[in-house]
Parts: C-alpha cells; structure tokens; sequence
C-alpha cells in the first residue's frame, strides 16, 4: 500500500493535496506534477511511503532540477514509483535488463530450491553462470539503504541525521517536523 501526498510551501503555511502517480512514468512528469501544485514556483515536496518498506522524498524548488532522497533503495527498486525515483538517483535504465528482474526474489535466494523452475541452487549463489552474474550485477546496482541528497530537508528543519533515522512513519514524521501534520492529515 502507497501514500504519495504534495506538500507546497506557501506564504501562508504548508498546503497538502494528494496525488495520484498512476500516469506519472517519469521523474520529469512527477516534477511537473509537483510545479502544478505551487503556481509561485515555491518549494514543493512529493511524499511518498510504502508502508514499513521504504520512503522517499522528491523537493521541486521552482524551475530547479528535482532534488531526491530514497530511504532503502533496494526495497524501493521492487516498486513502480520507487524505480521512477532511482532511474534517476543510479543512472539505471528500467528497460535495460539489468534490473531487479533478474533476482530471485521468491525467497529462493537464500539457498533453498524451487522445484517449479527447475533451477540448480548452484546457479543461483556461486555467481559464475550467467544467471548467476546478472543477479549480481542487479544486487550491485542497488545498494541496500539510503540513498540520493539527504540534505533534502536541512533548510526546513529536517538533519540529515533525523532523516535517516526515520522509518516506519516517516511521511508523518516529516509533516510533523515541517510543522504540517495537520495539514497532511487532510489528504490521508
């Protein structure tokens, strides 16, 4: 389950609206989506949550380029919106190949056999077949744990240090830092 909510700095507070990522394909059409809601071309913060697995943050200041932070990149990168925001963050391409598609990721990674696709345990740990190699490149790619500007948030009162510590809630969090959690409260 996802939140995702536009949070748009205003002379008179913070303004939350909720959005819909359905058509947003792109970190440009989320940006786009984030100078939509502020027509003074003031801060915009896209929030979004999935639940205890990761958050991230996209700031749209004006006509500058998006500024983004991603709390677990490897839990992100199993996401349509997560990936959105770490084609950007990596350098990845989606439709590369050399993606979290290439993992095993039904729990069969630690080992243990999956008799539906016949897979050989070996082929899947010891990293020098050709399977083997692109799990690796993928995992590689990837990395487990924050990533992009953590610093997103330091002029509005959120360290880099609170912001790597949040976790389970930190939408609210944030909000709450930001001295808008009221306002959120509105759209969740």
């Amino acid at each position: 389950m996802y939140f995702a909510a536009l949070l748009a700095r205003t002379e008179d507070g913070w303004e939350a609206s909720d959005t819909e990522l359905d058509d947003v394909e792109t970190l440009s059409d989320l940006a786009d989506l984030a100078r939509e809601a502020s027509p003074d071309e003031d801060t915009v913060l896209v929030l979004i949550e999935q639940e205890d697995a990761w958050f991230g943050v996209v700031r749209v200041d004006g006509e500058e380029d998006p500024r983004i932070y991603v709390s677990d990149a490897a839990a992100a990168a199993r996401s349509s919106y997560g990936e959105i925001l770490l084609t950007e963050l990596l350098g990845r391409d989606p439709d590369d190949g050399d993606d979290l598609d290439a993992l095993d990721l039904d729990g069969t990674e630690d080992g243990e056999s999956d008799a539906d696709d016949g897979a050989d345990v070996d082929d899947v740990d010891d990293g020098d077949t050709e399977g083997g190699s692109a799990a690796a490149g993928a995992a590689e790619s990837v990395p487990h744990g924050p990533v992009g500007d953590a610093l997103i948030l330091d002029d509005l009162g959120v360290s880099e240090t609170d912001l790597r510590l949040m976790s389970t809630d930190a939408v609210t969090e944030i909000a709450e830092s930001l001295g808008a959690s009221e306002t959120l409260e509105t759209v969740r």
